[in-house]
This record gives structure tokens, sequence and C-alpha cells, in this order.
């Protein structure tokens, strides 16, 4: 897994009241949004209109390498386009679950998207149908054939001021985040239950005296929160204890840092 990325505490206030929190790395953040995502935009060069781009919407399958599957009719334009030329992007944005679009992540990946040879046929079928179980009645028929993109770049936006490029060998090393799946149990759970809680853990690890709190995001290393404070509305990164593998050991140390948070808060502060 690659190396975390590290963010300094972000928003009004002096950030260096606050030690650099970890992150993943944008490699990782952008595997994670192509495993989570189904469907994407799909831009290949016009046939009927050369040097000009061609978009539209495109499911995808993904392999072990995080490198996009498309099944394309014959009649799709997509299909004309590659056959001319092979260089594609697929854009995939997260869902930002009617939020600002603009502060959701997104990832687009630039490459060359080629006809599966059919030595691999069965693999990329397997790969594909474990998404789209409807597609077996239409998988097999002879207008359909399965593309895959081979990446030469990808280019990551994690929200507002968050972005940059991320080479392919490092996206190819990366893995999705282990909480990718559970991820949002845990937030409408925390959210749900657990505002206090989420109040006290900013104050405690962020430094930030807020009205409200919620979770927005959360990975094997911390969670982001957006902030109701007498200043306005902010967000904030907190890190865990220790890195985490499953919702378990989320809860186990979230538990823990809840509990720290009220210790810290009983003791009685020191008089200059």
């Amino acid at each position: 897994m690659t190396s975390p990325s590290i963010r300094k505490h972000a928003g009004p206030g002096p950030a260096s009241d606050q030690p650099p929190v970890p992150e993943p790395s944008f490699a990782e953040r952008a595997r994670t949004l192509m495993y989570l995502g189904r469907i994407g935009s799909l831009s290949t060069l016009s046939r009927k209109q050369p040097g000009f781009p061609f978009g539209s919407v495109m499911p995808y399958g993904l392999d072990d390498r995080g490198r996009p599957i498309f099944l394309i009719s014959t009649m799709a334009m997509h299909t004309q386009n590659l056959q001319a030329d092979a260089r594609a992007s697929l854009l995939v944005t997260q869902d930002d679950g009617g939020g600002d679009p603009l502060g959701a992540s997104r990832v687009t990946l630039v490459g060359n998207a080629s006809r599966i040879t059919e030595a691999e046929v069965a693999e990329a079928r397997a790969l594909y149908l474990a998404r789209y179980a409807n597609s077996k009645y239409w998988v097999d028929f002879e207008d359909f054939s399965f593309y895959r993109m081979d990446v030469v770049d990808i280019y990551y936006v994690g929200g507002f001021g968050v972005m940059g490029w991320v080479s392919a060998s490092e996206y190819e090393h990366s893995r999705p985040d282990p909480l990718a799946d559970s991820a949002a149990g845990i937030i409408q759970h925390m959210n749900a239950d657990h505002t206090d809680a989420l109040v006290l853990l900013t104050r405690t690890f962020a430094g930030i005296e807020a009205l409200e709190a919620s979770m927005t995001a959360v990975d094997r290393l911390g969670f982001h929160v957006r902030l109701k404070t007498k200043d306005g509305v902010r967000g904030a990164r907190i890190a865990f204890l220790r890195e985490v593998r499953d919702p378990v050991e989320t809860r186990k140390v979230l538990v823990e840092m809840v509990q720290e948070a009220r210790s810290r808060a009983m003791k009685p502060s020191r008089e200059v």
C-alpha cells in the first residue's frame, strides 16, 4: 500500500498548533473511487469530427490492476472511434449525495482502450458480470465486445483545492481503502447516534470548538468532519490512534478515542 499523504490542519485558526494529519495517498484514493464507482463518462476521439472528444455514459468493470473494462456494442460511436484511435479518458465521480458537485471527489483516467483478446475474454466477462449481473442477457451477443483501458496517467480531485496527478505505476500498485465497502454504514451510524461524541472528538483531537459536527468521510487512517462553529461552517480531519482494517477495528478505535477525550475533559486545567 502506498504511503499516506500528510495534510496540515485546515480552516481558520492557527494551523501550526495541530500536528500533520495522515491521509491515504492520491493513488489510493483514486483506486478507492474507481472501486466504488460503477459508471463513468468515457470520452473517445470522434471519427466523424476529427480532433474533437466524444463523451457518453459508460458502465465499467475493474481488473486487479485497476484497469477499466467496458462492454461496447458495434453500433456504439465509441466502437467506431476506438477502432480508429485507441486514445480515451474515463471520468468517474463520487456520489455527492445532493451536495456541491465541485466538492465531491472525482478521478480521470487517461489511456488506450483496445479490444480484449479471445484468450482474456472469459476473465473480463466474469469481472464485468460480477458488477452487472443483468448483462448476462446480452453479454454473449455477437455485436458486443469487451474493451480494456491500459492506463497512461491519472488526475485526481479530492474536492476544493485538493488535486494532483498520479502516475500509472502508483495507481496500479495501490489498493482500495479497506473501509471502502463499510464507510457509508459507519458514517450513517456516527451521524445518527454519536453526534455529541463527534463534537467532543473534534475539540480534543482537532482543537476546534464546534456547535455541531457530522462525519463526512472515513478511511483506514482517520475521518473528516463538517463542523458548525460560531465563525461559520468548516471542515477538519481527525487521525485515528492507529490504522484500522475493518468496521470492528474502527469501532474499537473510536471508542478508545472518546474515552480518552472524556478523560482529558475531566482533568482540571493547570493555572498559569
